[in-house]
């Protein structure tokens, strides 16, 4: 009985001393808890929109999906459209590919940790170097290119993670608020031309990450981000200029017509590095 009573106590000892051991390793250590402030490099892919084309609204009803005709009643864009910028006047020439490009941004955001679990908030500003085009081409031969691009951008997500010591997995998804520059051109020299301008617009920003931390205050990660609006009033007046009365813009009425693109949602995705410290 001695004997079994003693090793009971040394089993009961040892299980005491290794407890808090384990407890202190399965424990949260809070790594990703707190305030931090950082920033991002990467690449952003603009795709092209190969089904893109032009609308007309020829007597400026706000109806869009009109024929322009020239004066013999041909379709006047029966070359077609194409989902990029013109490389010449006609529709041979073709179109180069939308512009991806470099992006960069800086960020603020703040972190809980329960457990592994991770919640947060991030904000960050920042620009990227796409631009998202689509030309028609007409009989005259002419192009005309309607074009878009970011100013800046700025963006307010939730992020939700899974922690494994130092090493964070995580969903991410919020607003984003854009500045969009909008630009057009055209080979041709005959009419006039104006466009309604940049826009601001409010859009949406999702996606997901990996954070490693090195040491206690700094870290690394690698970040997938999907960027959403909706560029629904983008408009090319199309007027006289010194084009006489049987050009085709001005056949439904002396004002000119209306263009417009067919594609309303300005998308792009972005895969960039990001560091942060950690106060």
């Amino acid at each position: 009985m001695r004997v079994s009573t003693t090793r009971a106590a040394i089993a009961a000892a040892a299980i005491g001393l290794s407890a808090p051991a384990l407890a202190q390793e399965a424990a949260p250590s809070g790594e990703f808890e707190g305030f931090y402030i950082g920033a991002t490099a990467g690449y952003d892919f603009q795709p092209n929109d190969d089904n893109a084309s032009v609308l007309f609204d020829r007597n400026l009803d706000g109806r869009f999906g009109d024929t322009v005709v020239t004066a013999a009643g041909a379709n006047a864009f029966s070359p077609g459209f194409c989902g990029g910028a013109a490389l010449g006047n006609n529709a041979t020439a073709g179109c180069s590919r939308d512009r991806s490009g470099f992006s960069y941004s800086g960020r603020i955001g703040y972190d809980t940790q329960r457990g592994n679990l991770v919640v947060g908030v991030v904000g960050e500003f920042g620009d990227t170097r796409i631009t998202d085009s689509v030309t028609a081409f007409s009989t005259t031969p002419a192009s005309y290119t309607l074009t878009r691009a970011i100013d800046w951008e700025g963006g307010l997500r939730g992020r939700v993670g899974y922690a494994r010591r130092k090493t964070l997995f995580y969903a991410t998804a919020g607003i984003g608020i854009a500045r969009i520059d909008r630009s057009f051109t055209t080979t041709n020299t005959a009419n006039s031309f104006t466009n309604n301008g940049d826009s601001t617009r409010v859009g949406g920003q999702f996606g997901g990450g990996i954070e490693q931390k090195l040491g206690k205050h700094f870290s690394i990660g690698i970040e997938y981000l999907h960027h959403r609006y909706n560029d629904t009033d983008f408009r090319v007046r199309v007027g006289p200029g010194t084009a006489p009365a049987t050009n085709p813009f001005l056949l439904a009425g002396a004002g000119g017509t209306d263009f417009a693109r067919s594609d309303n949602w300005f998308n792009w995705n972005s895969v960039r590095a990001t560091i942060a410290y950690r106060f």
